[in-house]
């Protein structure tokens, strides 16, 4: 990563300081996309649960105390801030294009996965903020929104229920190897 780095001109090792904040993140986003399938009924992923678990867990990942105490080691340098926000950006320009079309026919089932897809490829240049293990992370999840995509006789709960699982999984893994600020 960091030779590909260097051909883009950022010549500076990065230290992955938030691999902690990055995991309970996946852990909380994952458990609220796994209740929002369960009560998500002809919606596919229960939009009010969605939206206001990731509000909260956004208002706690950037705000709490106790989170960054607990599992940050520093802050990310302005290269990675600046990644990050572009990365968030990206993930939703790419659910627009992905998902934009479904709205119109309210397939609620294809905007979802369209939305679980563009969120698994978000995270590859999102690696470079939190480490290698994101680009592990978006295989599977692209899998995962891939088949649901062209599987249609599978009920969407299943993927949401997967995808939900993979990300509490590897938030898991982020925090067990947080201490671990290279790579």
């Amino acid at each position: 990563m960091e030779t590909l780095l260097c051909k883009l001109g950022y010549n500076e090792k990065l230290n992955f300081l938030n691999k902690g904040r990055c995991g309970i993140w996946l852990i909380w986003i994952g458990a609220v996309i796994i209740l929002g399938t369960i009560i998500g009924g002809s919606n596919c992923l229960n939009p009010l649960v969605f939206g206001v678990g990731y509000s909260f867990g956004m208002f706690m990942m950037l705000k709490s105390k106790f989170v960054k105490k607990h599992f940050s080691l520093g802050e990310n340098s302005k290269f990675q801030n600046k990644i990050s926000g572009i990365s968030i950006l990206f993930m939703f320009v790419l659910m627009s294009l992905i998902s934009g079309r479904y709205f119109a026919t309210y397939n609620y089932r294809m905007i979802w996965l369209g939305a679980l897809l563009a969120t698994a490829i978000h995270f590859i240049p999102f690696s470079i903020v939190h480490g290698k293990l994101l680009l592990v992370l978006s295989i599977p999840l692209a899998i995962n929104a891939l088949v649901g995509m062209l599987e249609p006789s599978v009920n969407f709960y299943y993927f949401g229920i997967i995808d939900g699982i993979i990300k509490i999984l590897f938030g898991i893994m982020l925090i067990k190897t947080r201490k671990t600020i290279s790579e």
